[in-house]
């Protein structure tokens, strides 16, 4: 059934006049008047009835008013869907995300999302705070995934909370203990991450008073952790970071315990594009799930 024909009808049913429907659609009388004829041929019905003042519907085309109307609204559907298809099977997706992010949850959802997104690419920088927040600003990235810090200058999306843990050598006094004084945190070398701006850490320091021996600073958890691992330190990190590195150190819960709430943050969520859409979609059902 070509759409053009549906088209007229519907125009003239609107206008009662061949000659107005024309004016409409940007065609001849002629040969709107073709489209009624060649609509009415391929249904096998009379749809209008010509008089002096113009068209009036038969019984039969005032039956079909409504089929042919829901028929142009389901067209339109599908055009509509495709174009938002468009917007998700092609193009890019750029995100900034902590390492942490990066080596825990982001492999699963891209994995999940490039199932049924094959055609989309992916450029995963990986970074701390501020570096991730001029991607944002410049809008070198569609989304990051970062733990909460106040202020908080974009769109916010919570994910899950996270626990901070102790990390300490495997032959530290405490590796026996069932948590980790946070007071203790002045008794060692201290190892801080985000090359000593790691500001969730800073905060429970400034909090709970403790100023701490900052001996080495490093970029990010995996260089912390292997410090601890040699004895060099302590250090305070999050449980996602530290998720893989159970060997040759201990990780302790704190006294009292603190935790971290992750999530994602966009410049503006009514911005964004269809397939950065879609993947923060997966992002937040995987973590949830998980």
């Amino acid at each position: 059934m070509e759409n053009s024909r549906c088209k007229a009808f519907i125009e003239c049913v609107n206008c009662g006049s061949i000659k107005a429907a024309a004016d409409l659609m940007g065609y001849t009388p002629s040969a709107v008047s073709q489209l009624i004829t060649a609509f009415e041929k391929e249904l096998g019905l009379k749809l209008f009835v010509r008089t002096q003042k113009g068209v009036e519907l038969t019984n039969e085309g005032r039956d079909m008013v409504p089929l042919v109307r829901t028929f142009l609204a389901s067209e339109q559907e599908i055009y509509q869907y495709a174009a938002e298809l468009r917007g998700v099977t092609t193009g890019k997706i750029n995100i900034a995300t902590y390492p942490s992010v990066a080596t825990t949850w982001l492999p699963e959802i891209v994995r999940r999302f490039k199932n049924d997104y094959p055609g989309i690419q992916f450029s995963i920088k990986e970074c701390i705070r501020e570096p991730m927040y001029e991607y944002l600003e410049q809008n070198e990235a569609d989304l990051g995934f970062v733990a909460w810090a106040d202020p908080m200058p974009f769109d916010w999306i919570p994910l899950r909370e996270e626990e901070i843990v102790a990390a300490i050598p495997e032959d530290h006094p405490l590796a026996s203990a069932s948590a980790f004084p946070i007071k203790a945190c002045e008794k060692d070398d201290f190892i801080l991450g985000s090359w000593g701006d790691e500001k969730e850490i800073l905060e429970i320091f400034r909090k709970y008073k403790i100023h701490p021996d900052i001996k080495y600073t490093t970029y990010d958890t995996p260089a912390t952790l292997a410090m601890v691992r040699m004895g060099l330190g302590i250090s305070l990190v999050n449980e996602l970071s530290a998720r893989f590195w159970n060997e040759h150190l201990v990780k302790l819960p704190l006294d009292p315990p603190v935790s971290v709430t992750f999530g994602i943050i966009v410049n503006s969520r009514e911005h964004m594009t269809n397939a950065a859409k879609k993947f923060m979609e997966y992002a937040i059902s995987y973590v949830t799930e998980d």
